[in-house]
């Protein structure tokens, strides 16, 4: 997995991208464009943007806070609050906000959450013990639903925390602040007090009530996140290893739909924590164990959905190899965390993130389910911030609002999947390689994978399309073999040779820099064991 480096510099193309992200964006909120007019990247930048946009615009400047969803009134949940503090870092990236206008939103916030006062009362309070309530009004920005202390939002929370002070790594004083911020607010967190002496984090805590009625996370969803924090704390950490045994114990490794896997229906249990942490190529000692990482545990999950879905045991209207995604949403019947398979209350509710936020694990069937609803379903689906939360084809339904928890891993982790840059970044945060490493987390090599559902043998288009000055090609190879990866003019010479030896199966990347190419278009060829795959980039100076 070479060369992932986040992109950066703001050039002319960059730009250029944008502006067209910005129309592409007015025009079909007017009326849908048809797949031929909208390429695969112009639709994801769109999507991403859409995100960023939701982030940014339904939010209080003067205190940070990001509202759980459009609806008007609704409070500020401090899981859209994590996603929306890394969206604002990829806006700066793709030049849709100015970093200073970014670094003093993110410091607002931090703030906010650093001086917000804690205690017991069941009123008047941001949280107690370092952590914070699940949903706080968006003004005064204390509790509000008689909502509880929160572990898994507080973990969501403090993981865009983390990301922003990798992100404004700069000497500005603001940027500064921003990190001296980010540390004291995750180094607050009592997590040794979350387990009450027990062997897992538990779910939440009240005031008056305290932790009656909340069980511990044990068992496989979106909480891995967590206990990395947990572990990785260098005030508070947890101290021993029973905690994620814990966690493990109730792990259920199945087959479903010829993948092999430790199960959790709702996909987005398969996501969250890979928003931020690169579980590619690192393996605690379970799924060591299984020969597998947890990067190819939500591709399998991945995998067996969209094979769900294609067969239709339910026969739910639009189901199909090319629209598919059940996760947590709203539905006719109210908010519920559907999934499948096996079928967890799937009533027919498809949602866009289910299959969106899984685009890093499987790109060859998300983008298509993509383009699928854009095409299709744009008049109804599409919003100024992108697709509503969900939609029942089967009862002509169409979510009324926009989530921040969708919106969250749109954005991350379609950047994830064209730049890496949120993995990145992340990664190089020593508390979280410390949690890491104190669960047990150790390199691995030769995942293996499903012979039932072998990686195709993939080139994909290059990004960004046009560019100037670099632009990354990625692959994937379903087994090892000698890969031979070249740039050629359109007369057909060799222009460059990007890589020419074995490789083992996996996913790969390769930046181009073309300061020594002219302006125009040049075709990239990838040879592998017979097979010839070829695109075309445009190169812009």
């Amino acid at each position: 997995m070479d060369d992932l480096t986040p992109v950066r510099s703001f050039t002319p193309v960059r730009i250029l991208t944008r502006r067209f992200s910005v129309l592409l964006v007015f025009m079909v909120t007017a009326s849908p464009l048809s797949r031929a007019q909208v390429t695969t990247g112009q639709l994801l930048d769109t999507l991403q943007h859409t995100s960023f946009n939701y982030f940014w615009s339904e939010s209080n400047p003067a205190n940070g806070l990001i509202k759980d969803r459009s609806a008007s009134g609704a409070p500020c949940s401090i899981a859209s609050v994590g996603f929306g503090l890394t969206a604002i870092c990829i806006g700066v990236d793709h030049g849709w906000v100015a970093r200073a206008a970014a670094r003093d939103r993110v410091l607002t916030t931090l703030r906010t959450f650093w001086s917000g006062p804690q205690g017991t009362a069941q009123s008047g309070y941001i949280g107690y013990k370092g952590f914070f309530y699940h949903f706080l009004d968006m003004t005064s920005a204390v509790r509000t639903w008689n909502s509880e202390l929160s572990t898994i939002d507080s973990g969501l929370l403090f993981a865009g925390i983390l990301y922003s002070k990798q992100y404004f790594d700069g000497s500005d004083s603001s940027e500064v602040e921003i990190r001296a911020l980010a540390d004291s607010i995750y180094r607050r967190a009592d997590w040794e007090w979350f387990r009450n002496f027990n062997p897992g984090l538990m779910l939440g805590w009240n005031p008056g009530t305290g932790f009656l009625n909340y069980g511990q996370w044990i068992g496989y969803n979106e909480a891995m996140i967590i206990y990395i924090l947990g572990y990785g704390s260098p005030t508070h950490r947890i101290s021993d290893k029973y905690g994620w045994q814990a966690w493990t114990s109730g792990y259920q490794w199945q087959t479903q739909y010829a993948n092999t896997y430790v199960i959790f229906p709702p996909l987005f249990g398969h996501q969250y924590s890979h928003c931020w942490v690169d579980f590619r190529n690192i393996a605690d000692a379970y799924m060591r164990a299984k020969g597998i990482d947890y990067f190819e545990n939500s591709r399998r999950a991945t995998l067996a959905q969209h094979a769900y879905c294609v067969a239709n045991p339910g026969s739910f209207a639009g189901y199909g190899d090319s629209l598919w995604g059940i996760t947590a949403s709203d539905a006719p019947g109210g908010y519920s965390a559907r999934g499948a398979p096996p079928p967890q209350g799937d009533d027919g509710t498809l949602v866009p993130t289910a299959s969106i936020s899984s685009i890093p694990f499987a790109p060859g069937i998300v983008i298509p389910a993509i383009h699928k609803m854009w095409d299709t379903y744009g008049s109804q689906l599409w919003t100024s911030y992108g697709f509503r939360d969900a939609f029942n084809l089967s009862g002509n339904w169409w979510g009324p609002d926009v989530i921040g928890i969708d919106q969250g891993p749109i954005i991350i982790m379609i950047e994830n999947y064209r730049t890496g840059a949120v993995w990145n970044r992340f990664m190089q945060n020593p508390d979280i390689r410390r949690g890491l490493d104190s669960i047990g987390f150790r390199t691995v090599t030769g995942v293996k994978e499903n012979a039932d559902n072998p990686r195709p043998f993939t080139l994909e288009q290059n990004y960004p399309n046009p560019f100037n000055g670099s632009t990354t090609i990625r692959f994937r190879l379903p087994s090892g073999g000698h890969v031979r990866l070249s740039v050629f003019d359109i007369l057909g010479r060799e222009l460059t040779r990007l890589v020419d030896e074995y490789r083992a199966a996996g996913d790969y990347s390769k930046t181009v820099e073309a300061n020594n190419f002219a302006s125009g278009v040049y075709q990239y060829r990838l040879q592998w064991k017979g097979s010839i795959a070829s695109r075309k980039f445009l190169l812009i100076k």
